[in-house]
């Protein structure tokens, strides 16, 4: 099973940029779409941006739609998120996230994340904290 590790966080001033990592221990291709979630103290984890793996398919959350963009580098094996014009507000724990099974779509309504859901990510990333200051 693939392993996921983040990295890439930190401090910075608001408007300002970050880009984080998200490494996989195996091929991209083993998983079916990736993801970046957050979760802020005290609440709870939110979805920031899906890409269906090998595609050009991306779902982005209304707060972070066109200041974040997801992508694969496949030949690293690499998950990345580029987060420009970042707002206090997006002070969290981030963490990177793969589906690495074949859903079965059978009855199921396309959400703000396309087809997949929050509950089908499977493999888990540690974290990296990005931490936004006015």
């Amino acid at each position: 099973q693939v392993r996921l590790v983040e990295s890439g966080g930190g401090s910075v001033q608001a408007g300002g940029s970050l880009e984080l990592s998200c490494a996989a221990s195996g091929h991209l291709y083993s998983t079916y779409a990736m993801g970046w979630f957050r979760q802020a103290p005290g609440k709870e984890r939110v979805w920031v941006a899906v890409i269906y793996t090998g595609s050009t398919n991306t779902y982005y959350s209304d707060s972070v739609k066109g200041r974040f963009t997801i992508s694969q580098d496949m030949s690293k094996n690499t998950l990345l998120l580029q987060m420009n014009s970042l707002k206090t507000e997006d002070t969290a724990m981030y963490s990177c996230a793969a589906v690495s099974d074949i859903i079965n779509f059978r009855g199921r309504q396309p959400g703000p994340m396309g087809w997949i859901q929050e509950a089908d990510f499977d493999i888990w990333g540690q974290g990296t904290q990005v931490t936004v200051s006015s």
